[in-house]
């Protein structure tokens, strides 16, 4: 039951002695919506095809639901859907035409079960009044939700979309994210992107590439802990030197960094035992009867921040 639904050994794919995708060791949870980030061409869309044996790789290996991803591969592919990252479709066939032919190819049982099951498809994705419309007269949003609902036509246990929502407009990215927050329920979801925002809405597991190397990995919300560090954000009104030098003597603070706003004393506290700042902190700074307090709380990253943070500095050891 706890066995990855992705796992992959040293994985390398080189193009003409150029490095597209270097020793990547990754591991992908159960039921989990996995953020698979990094800039344009870090070599998400070719770990992607090496998963889907679309491509062989140069070196290392790896396993979906435990088959060998190159071994096992037509095992694989009936438990797995697809987005590209720029769907094709035929464009004089209808929505409803397009499902059937998909679904052609996995479903073998009473005709009148595969039309229940477009019609499920057509209704998840948001197409019922479009079932009957040419493709080809599809917006790039229609196109995109067309093509998870193609990916999900044989139930799939695990989901693999490239870019799902890259080209779209604003309307067009909610649509493709309400959509994958429902799909949460029935299948593992692992998909590339680089819209950051995105990611930090619906994705409980994230990984970073570079320059097609793996940066880091690992649930979101530890990674929005940046170095690991609790810092708590504070705001303060009035004269605060005795309150930080009562604060600041505290076992459990590391630091404080002072800046000023408006008339406001802004605080970030770093600490180094979180039980007991919980415990703490927060009377410390009620206790000061002359100081009124703006804001308090624990600072939360933006994920852009520290997926910065990250790329950045991962460019700078090169």
């Amino acid at each position: 039951m706890n066995q990855p639904v992705i796992q992959t050994q040293a994985l390398s794919k080189t193009y003409e002695g150029v490095a597209a995708l270097q020793t990547l060791d990754l591991c992908v949870p159960q039921n989990a919506i996995f953020g698979f980030l990094g800039p344009n061409g870090a070599g998400k869309t070719t770990t992607m095809k090496l998963l889907l044996g679309l491509i062989r790789p140069t070196s290392g290996g790896g396993t979906i639901f435990g088959h060998d991803i190159i071994q096992d591969n037509l095992a694989i592919r009936a438990r797995v859907g697809y987005l590209p990252q720029q769907p094709q479709f035929y464009k004089e066939m209808t929505a409803w035409e397009t499902l059937r032919f998909t679904a052609s190819f996995f479903y073998k049982g009473p005709k009148a079960r595969l039309e229940e099951r477009i019609r499920e498809m057509l209704h998840l994705v948001g197409l019922e009044e479009k079932a009957q419309r040419p493709v080809g007269g599809f917006s790039g949003g229609e196109r995109q939700r067309l093509g998870i609902a193609q990916a999900q036509i044989n139930y799939p246990d695990l989901l693999i979309l490239d870019e799902p929502a890259a080209a779209l407009d604003p309307l067009g990215r909610r649509d493709v994210l309400h959509i994958m927050e429902r799909l949460r329920q029935y299948t593992t979801i692992f998909y590339s992107t680089h819209i950051l925002d995105d990611v930090q809405q619906v994705s409980d597991t994230v990984a970073i590439l570079n320059r097609g190397q793996l940066v880091t990995q690992g649930p979101i919300e530890t990674l929005l802990n940046g170095s690991g560090q609790t810092i708590y954000n504070v705001g303060l009104k009035g004269n605060s030197h005795d309150l930080y030098q009562k604060v600041a003597q505290q076992p459990w603070v590391s630091h404080i960094e002072i800046a000023q706003q408006n008339g406001v004393t802004q605080w970030e506290v770093a600490v180094t035992d979180e039980t007991a700042a919980e415990q703490q902190f927060f009377r410390l700074l009620a206790g000061e009867e002359h100081m009124v307090v703006t804001e308090y709380g624990r600072k939360q990253y933006e994920l852009e921040e520290i997926f910065m943070q990250l790329v950045e500095g991962d460019n700078d050891d090169r």
